[in-house]
């Protein structure tokens, strides 16, 4: 405001200085007095500016360390991670209707691994909830948990794993209870699958979905083709391994992936998996030639490998409109021990030895922003077992029903409709011929599919 006081002074000088008003001697002493004052005034704050900027440019010659801010308690979190883990709850239901007894549904030549495979029961079946929070600890880890909550009831963890952030050169790390890296569909969790059923070969090698308590370690290479390697160790309790009371692995996985881009409308995707797992009286029950229920298992070693490969077409890239997916998977296993027979019983023990193989091939087109069709086939050869007890005559080869040789497979078709990002109807429809006895059991599926709450993208 000083700075138009001597204008305002001197306007009113010449507003006034008229022959009526003439201003007096002791006016203009006063006003040259104001004047002086504000010429001072400015000269000290010229000089403090000067002096500021001499000490600034002396800084910066010398400049001088600033003090390390001090470090947050180990527990130091923000408000965001403390309070608002991102939730998210997937709730699922079907409707089912088969020719065959889904009672009796299994997959010859194929020793069982449990799980929720095969169609299910008749009618409206409430599915499986996953009630999933995640959140970063701190700048050097993330938590996520997933349970599952069946129609019956049950809860289950299906994962509950901590994940790095801060490692250097592509590393990443993950630890506790995981969905294994071994294959493409095996990380997808049930509501993201493009059918409502797993392959024939996941069900028949894994029970759906293998995961385990361990520990995972990935690194991605830094060139422009996407090309990463991983490995994992655990305790190998899913199937085929069972949790042995020892110390030491159970089970290694080692897998690669490569990918890239084929133009602006296509990408692609492909990899390869060898697990290797341990058995420990892996029971289940069989029939024995003379109609009688006994209970057997294998001891001994399961690898498995795997190839798989994906193709994603979309004009232009843009997937919101149009889209095309094929991908496909071969699984190999061989198994060597010994199978025990009537562990209740008799409990006879020798060598066993088999190998087994399965495949799928499926394509998903979304042919309209909100509808989707798929076309999927998948088969299994379950190999012919070398049973020792059957081959130095102990038992007849009917003692070992469901280890006959077997071939089977299965075709499916899907329609869906997705009214948004958080909801999805489903229709499908399978040609099943699991029980490899020629007889297909035709089984018509509806499902319905709605999330709530923040939900992080799938895998590619």
């Amino acid at each position: 405001m000083t700075c138009h006081r001597p204008i305002a002074a001197l306007s009113a000088l010449g507003l006034f200085a008229t022959p009526a008003f003439a201003a007096t001697a002791d006016d203009a002493a006063a006003l040259r007095a104001e004047l002086a004052n504000l010429k001072a005034s400015y000269a000290a704050r010229v000089d403090a500016l000067e002096a500021r900027i001499v000490q600034l440019e002396a800084a910066a010659a010398n400049p001088q360390p600033l003090p390390e801010p001090p470090a947050p308690p180990p527990d130091a979190r923000s408000s965001a991670t403390a309070f608002n883990p991102a939730i998210s709850l997937i709730i699922g239901g079907s409707y089912t209707d088969t020719s065959r007894d889904p009672g009796n549904w299994h997959i010859a030549g194929f020793i069982p691994g449990g799980g929720e495979v095969g169609p299910g029961e008749r009618s409206f079946n409430l599915g499986e909830s996953e009630l999933t929070l995640s959140a970063n600890v701190d700048p050097y880890f993330s938590a996520t948990m997933t349970a599952a909550v069946t129609g019956e009831g049950e809860i289950e963890v299906e994962e509950a794993f901590f994940r790095t952030l801060a490692l250097r050169a592509g590393f990443t790390a993950k630890g506790g209870r995981f969905f294994s890296g071994f294959g493409y569909l095996n990380e997808v969790h049930a509501h993201a699958w493009d059918f409502v059923d797993q392959p024939l070969v996941y069900q028949a090698f894994f029970g759906n979905q293998m995961a385990q308590d361990g520990l995972q370690v990935k690194w991605l290479a830094p060139t422009d083709l996407f090309l990463e390697f991983g490995a994992e160790a655990g305790n190998g309790d899913a199937f085929p391994g069972t949790r042995r009371n020892r110390n030491g692995l159970s089970a290694v996985t080692l897998f690669a992936h490569v990918g890239g881009d084929l133009g602006v409308s296509t990408s692609w995707r492909a990899g390869a998996a060898w697990l290797d797992q341990r058995a420990e009286n892996r029971s289940y029950e069989d029939t024995n030639d003379l109609g009688v229920p006994v209970v057997d298992a294998f001891t001994g070693k399961s690898r498995t490998w795997v190839v798989d490969a994906v193709l994603k077409w979309a004009p232009n890239g843009d997937v919101t409109r149009r889209q095309l997916k094929v991908q496909g998977e071969y699984m190999r296993r061989e198994e060597n021990g010994a199978l025990a027979y009537d562990v209740d019983g008799l409990d006879l023990a020798e060598g066993f030895r088999n190998e087994s193989s399965g495949w799928y091939l499926q394509t998903v087109y979304q042919f309209r922003p909100r509808w989707r069709v798929g076309a999927r086939y998948d088969a299994l050869d379950s190999g012919s077992p070398r049973i020792a007890l059957v081959d130095d005559g102990t038992l007849p080869a009917d003692a070992f029903p469901l280890l006959r040789a077997s071939h089977p497979d299965r075709a499916t078709l899907m329609l869906d409709w997705s009214l948004s990002e958080f909801t999805r109807l489903r229709a499908q429809y399978a040609w099943d011929d699991a029980r490899g006895d020629g007889e297909r059991d035709r089984q018509v599926r509806l499902q319905y599919l709605f999330g709530i709450g923040a939900h992080g993208a799938h895998k590619y």
